[in-house]
């Protein structure tokens, strides 16, 4: 199994910028490609980004790309984003999760497709 806890979370101005950080336990990390996915009031759940068992794929929705950036760091067990010109319909709870599908350079955007979810913090950027 894989336990997911995220932070960095927090109220910022629009154009500003946060990290959020995803800290993983358990021995699959390395195995599981990484997703990010926000929700905000009324709205379902949303893929943001996803990078591949190996870091050597990523791939962003459109309304994020070029703003944000996925990483990982496997030896750390943690996956980060880094988001900058933070705009006011950035506002949600990001939360970040595991799938152990598909290969080292798979990439998962359907979130049914996740096994394992963190509990999600919550981001606010002011207008």
């Amino acid at each position: 199994q894989v336990q997911l806890v995220e932070s960095g979370g927090g109220l910022v101005q629009a154009g500003g910028s946060l990290r959020l950080s995803c800290a993983a336990s358990g021995r699959t990390f390395s195995s599981s490609a990484m997703g990010w996915f926000r929700q905000a009031p009324g709205n379902e759940r949303e893929f943001v980004a996803v990078i591949s068992r190996s870091g050597s794929r990523t791939y962003y929705a459109d309304s994020v790309k070029g703003r944000f950036t996925i990483s990982r760091d496997n030896a750390k067990n943690t996956v980060y984003l880094q988001m900058n010109s933070l705009k006011p319909e950035d506002t949600a709870v990001y939360y970040c999760a595991a799938s152990g599908l598909g290969g080292v350079h798979t990439i998962v955007v359907n979130t049914t497709m996740y096994e394992y979810w963190g509990q999600g913090t919550q981001v606010t950027v002011s207008s």
